[in-house]
């Protein structure tokens, strides 16, 4: 039945949470699918660095870009390309400082140095057309698509949700009410990705015209985040069952719960509740499903 077999996944989890710490890793590669975060890159393969890296990568997830190349529009036009049409630029900024020489009061002179910023834009090579060949060179994926698993992804799209594919981050975006998902290929198996997609698809179902789940969220990190990552992971865990996708949640499940555990001092009775939560979210997203139709029993059949 299903209700054991969700009781068996939440005893697992806490087997494997009371064996000690874990390392949470991110079942998919970040961007660039050769199993490395990259920096993102000037147009001559210089990496960006400090708050540009910070920007490009947040950029490169909005847009759902993968390439790590960056450009100005002059740049491209000098490689003989052209930004497309209706393509919008992101903001880096460059750090220097200019001297100046300050007189003194005995006529003397002194260096000063100040410090400024000039902000200019670039766009991702991915929003640009006619650049040499390299720039556009795919990295050999780590899975083939032809190993979608064809039932789960009837069911994840039965829910009617907002799933995107780009970018090198999974999460679901509260405001737009969307999941963005990292490409199929750049997942380590199948069941890895399809188990992010339903860890994103039960944070899908918080949403007030569905479960209407808060926990009192302030902000990143607070006990309600906690609470509600523990939710996500154990609705992952609990389709993946379902979906006869891993019999038994891996150590991805129980490392990123026992991190959050540690915010919630490891009262493991905030996992049995989040784990009724999980339960509501699996079964609401059961619920989306079309309806099987059963042949009507032959006359005389035995009931």
């Amino acid at each position: 039945m299903k209700q054991d077999i969700y009781q068996k996944v939440t005893d697992k989890i806490i087997a494997d949470l009371e064996q000690g710490q874990l390392t949470w890793l991110k079942p998919w590669s970040a961007g660039n699918m050769e199993g490395r975060i990259m920096k993102p890159l000037r147009h001559n393969g210089m990496p960006y660095s400090g708050i540009n890296v910070l920007m490009l990568w947040g950029a490169a997830v909005e847009g759902g870009h993968l390439s790590p190349f960056w450009m100005t529009f002059k740049q491209a036009k000098e490689l003989g390309a052209h930004v497309k049409k209706g393509e919008r630029g992101n903001q880096v900024v460059y750090a220097n400082t200019l001297t100046k020489l300050d007189e003194k009061d005995d006529g003397s002179e002194e260096e000063r140095k100040i410090p400024y910023l000039k902000q200019y834009t670039v766009f991702n090579v991915e929003q640009i057309e006619g650049l040499p060949e390299h720039y556009y060179a795919k990295p050999e994926p780590i899975i083939d698509p032809a190993q979608r698993i064809e039932h789960a992804d009837a069911f994840f799209t039965s829910t009617g949700a907002d799933i995107r594919h780009g970018g090198n981050s999974a999460h679901y975006s509260g405001g737009s009410d969307h999941v963005q998902m990292p490409v199929f290929e750049s997942f380590r198996s199948p069941e890895a990705y399809y188990a992010t997609l339903a860890h994103e698809l039960t944070h899908w179902t918080k949403h007030k015209s569905r479960l209407d789940r808060e926990f009192g969220r302030k902000v990143w990190g607070d006990e309600g985040y906690a609470k509600e990552e523990l939710v996500a992971e154990l609705g992952a865990a609990f389709l993946c069952a379902d979906l006869s996708l891993t019999p038994e949640p891996g150590t991805d499940h129980a490392a990123y719960i026992q991190s959050w555990l540690k915010v919630l001092k490891d009262d493991k009775r905030t996992i049995f509740a989040a784990a009724a939560h999980a339960q509501r979210a699996a079964d609401y997203l059961h619920g989306l499903q079309p309806l099987i139709e059963v042949e009507p029993q032959q006359a005389g059949a035995a009931a």
